[in-house]
Order: C-alpha cells, then sequence, then structure tokens
C-alpha cells in the first residue's frame, strides 16, 4: 500500500462523495472492498483514484453500467480507446436528446409563463396546458 491509508470519511472529503454513496458502490462492487482493520475500512492509492474516476463520470451524467464498463476499460488493452469512445458517443447523443427535450420543455413554459403575465384569460394557461390532454 503507497502512502498513509485513509479513512472512509477523508475519502469522502477527498473525493467530494457521500459517505453512504462510497458504500453504496462497494456493495454492487463497483469500486473494490477496501482493506479493514477492525471494523474500520482502509483506502489506499488506487482507492482514491477509483473513486475519483466514478465521480467525475457520474458528474458527466454515465450511468452505473456505462462507469462499469469504463473501469473495465481503464485496466487496458489496445481496444480500450475505441471502446471507451463508443460509450462516450452513445451518451452524448443522449445527452444532446435531453438537452432538446429541455428546449422544448422551456419554449413550453415560456409560452405558458407569458400568457399568465398578460392575465386576460378567465383560466390560468399553466393549469389549462397541463389539464389538457395529450391526445
Amino acid at each position: 500500500m503507497q502512502g498513509k491509508p485513509i479513512r472512509i470519511g477523508e475519502l469522502s472529503r477527498r473525493t467530494g462523495c457521500n459517505i453512504e454513496t462510497i458504500r453504496y458502490y462497494e456493495r454492487i462492487g463497483l469500486l473494490p472492498p477496501p482493506e479493514r482493520r477492525g471494523s474500520y475500512r482502509h483506502y489506499d492509492a488506487a482507492g482514491i483514484s477509483y473513486l475519483t474516476f466514478i465521480r467525475r463520470a457520474r458528474d458527466l451524467g454515465f450511468t452505473l453500467d456505462e462507469v462499469r464498463a469504463l473501469l473495465r476499460l481503464a485496466a487496458g488493452g489496445s481496444q480500450a480507446c475505441a471502446d471507451a469512445r463508443d460509450i462516450a458517443s452513445a451518451h452524448l447523443a443522449e445527452v444532446r436528446k435531453r438537452i432538446a427535450d429541455l428546449r422544448a420543455m422551456e419554449r413550453a413554459l415560456a409560452a405558458a409563463v407569458t400568457q399568465c403575465d398578460a392575465g386576460q384569460q378567465p383560466v390560468c394557461p399553466l393549469i389549462d396546458a397541463l389539464s389538457a390532454s395529450a391526445a
């Protein structure tokens, strides 16, 4: 083990990851189980690196399955970069779709707020729009 091992609270502080989230990642096998001394978990530099990687990937919106795949690819191999690119490319397409959906929601809400601001309709336009059937 390189350097002084740290406990879960220090790992949380260094990575910005909630303690319960760290425990969850261990339970689902995303984060390798740390060495234990008594009832305390002791993390080394590899544990910090793993969790930092996971945290950054989650901040970019990757799913747990995508993170798991990226962690496997991070272990190396000649095809790793191409495979990681494929995962990132698919994720980027999904992000762009969500952005388009959010822009459509923004337009709809802006139109409803504008109608509400006019205050000239007997029924609230926003409540009316939300009550209308999708058909």
